[in-house]
C-alpha cells in the first residue's frame, strides 16, 4: 500500500475515534505543489476532495482528471483574484476563500455566464492580520446578507488562524460565528491542528503535509 494511502487512512482513523458528532468531517487532501503522480495513489484509492492553491496549476494538473472522474470535488483554498474568477469556475466545484464584493459580484456575474455555481466559504480574519485576506468577523454578518442578493451559494466560513498559540480561542469563536448564521459546513484546521479543529465542529479540514510529505 502506498504511503499517502497509509497517512490518509491513519487520519481517517483518527477523526473516528476523536470525533464529537456524528458526522465526520471530509479530508481535503491538499495537493498544490505536488505532481500529480504523487496523487494518482490516492484517486485510485477512490479519495474524493482535494485542495489547490492556485487556479493555473488546477487547470493543468486536474482537467483530464476530472474529465475521467467527475465525482473528485476540487477546493480552490488559496486567494482568488477577480482576473481568473472565469478559469478558477471551469475547474473548481468549491472556493473557500471569498473575501471581498468585488470577488463576491466577479464570482456572481461568472457563475451565470458559466451555467455552474460552486459552493463557497467566506474567509473570515479572526485576528485582522494585514498579512491574510479575510471579512472583518464584525462585518461577516452584512457581507453575508450581500452575497445571498447575488444568489452565491454560500455553505459555510473558513478561517486560518493567528499562530499566536490560541488556536482553541479562534477555533471556538469561528464555530460560533458559524452557528449564529445556521451554516452547516465550516473549514478550518490543517495538518498541525486538524484534531483540535474537528473538536470544534469543522467538517472540511485542509491536510497536505500529514498525507503527501514536506514540500520541498
Amino acid at each position: 500500500m502506498h504511503n499517502t494511502i497509509k497517512n490518509l487512512i491513519y487520519i481517517e482513523e483518527l477523526i473516528k475515534s476523536k470525533a464529537n458528532h456524528n458526522e465526520l468531517a471530509k479530508i481535503i487532501a491538499v495537493s498544490k505543489t505536488f505532481p500529480i503522480e504523487n496523487v494518482l495513489p490516492l484517486i485510485e484509492y477512490g479519495h474524493l476532495h482535494y485542495g489547490e492553491n492556485k487556479v493555473q496549476e488546477a487547470l493543468d494538473k486536474w482537467t483530464d482528471i476530472k474529465n475521467d472522474n467527475q465525482n473528485i470535488q476540487l477546493h480552490l483554498i488559496g486567494r482568488l483574484q477577480t482576473n481568473k474568477v472565469k478559469f478558477a469556475l471551469k475547474i473548481f466545484d468549491y472556493i473557500h476563500s471569498l473575501d471581498s464584493e468585488k470577488l463576491a459580484n466577479k464570482i456572481s456575474d461568472e457563475q451565470q455566464k458559466h451555467k455552474k455555481k460552486p459552493k463557497i466559504f467566506i474567509q473570515v480574519n479572526l485576528g485582522n492580520e494585514v498579512q491574510k485576506s479575510g471579512i472583518d468577523k464584525r462585518n461577516l454578518n452584512d457581507f453575508y446578507k450581500f452575497c445571498k442578493t447575488l444568489n452565491l451559494d454560500i455553505i459555510g466560513t473558513m478561517c486560518i488562524p493567528p499562530n499566536d498559540g490560541y488556536t482553541k480561542k479562534y477555533f471556538s469563536e469561528m464555530s460560533d460565528l458559524n452557528k449564529k448564521l445556521n451554516f452547516k459546513e465550516l473549514s478550518m484546521g490543517m495538518s498541525e491542528d486538524y484534531l483540535e479543529a474537528i473538536r470544534y465542529n469543522a467538517t472540511y479540514i485542509r491536510v497536505g503535509s500529514k498525507i503527501f510529505g514536506s514540500r520541498s
